[in-house]
């Protein structure tokens, strides 16, 4: 018997990279899985669904339909993200670096009630939040957001469990870079941290994955980035 038999699991932003890594493992542990997202998608075992984080009623409905459901993550971005120097910046665009925290505040709120009550949760940050990277100004501080959330709501949603994981830099089908251009950029990104590599999605699924498991852990941020915070 897989360790999630008789589970169900709702990932958003379940499509792609670490979100779909995530699916996986949970379909492979036993659970039964659907994932969302924006874009139509077919994986194999995986019930996928089209969905905006940012349409409530689409949420609450999906949800509703999935009525005590024992896993929630939630990996979407909820649309594009500012990049570049802060005093350069559009502040539009830095404004709408903010649709990921709506998204996961959309789903946590949305979610939680329809949860079963030893069910888990678990969001993504991002090693900006808390050490500078030049031009991640505005992902910095959406991921510090996202942190500061985990650690406040885990107090009003208990028993009901919520965590994150705080990615590196990651080769995800998120960098639209190719060949030497995108090695270039992964090279370039980790030449300082300690394990001098980009992460992979597994590698950060495998965290989520462990945060849905284990049952005492709630409120907190593991780091999954190649020792790029310490450094």
């Amino acid at each position: 018997m897989g360790k999630f038999e008789n589970r169900k699991a709702i990932v958003l932003g379940g499509t792609s990279g670490i979100g779909l890594a995530t699916a996986e493992m949970l379909r492979d542990g036993g659970a039964e899985v659907i994932a969302g997202s924006r874009h139509e998608c077919a994986i194999d075992g995986i019930d996928c669904v089209q969905i905006d984080v940012l349409d409530r009623a689409a949420l609450g409905a999906l949800f509703a339909k999935h009525s005590g459901f024992d896993y929630l993550v939630n990996a979407a971005t909820g649309g594009p993200r500012a990049i570049g120097p802060f005093l350069e910046m559009d502040l539009d665009g830095f404004q709408n670096s903010f649709a990921k925290l709506w998204g996961y505040v959309n789903s946590v709120r949305l979610g939680v009630p329809q949860m079963s009550p030893d069910g888990a949760v678990v969001l993504f940050s991002g090693y900006p939040a808390r050490k500078y990277r030049p031009g991640t100004l505005a992902i910095g501080s959406v991921g510090g957001s996202v942190e500061a959330f985990i650690h406040l709501v885990a107090n009003e949603i208990s028993p009901v469990r919520i965590n994150g994981v705080c990615p590196g830099l990651i080769d995800t089908p998120m960098s639209t870079l190719e060949g030497d251009a995108r090695r270039e950029y992964y090279e370039k990104g980790t030449r300082g941290h300690l394990i001098p590599r980009p992460g992979t999605a597994e590698e950060c699924a495998a965290g989520a994955i462990f945060l849905l498991e284990n049952e005492f852990v709630t409120g907190t941020i593991i780091d999954i980035d190649g020792g790029a915070i310490v450094t």
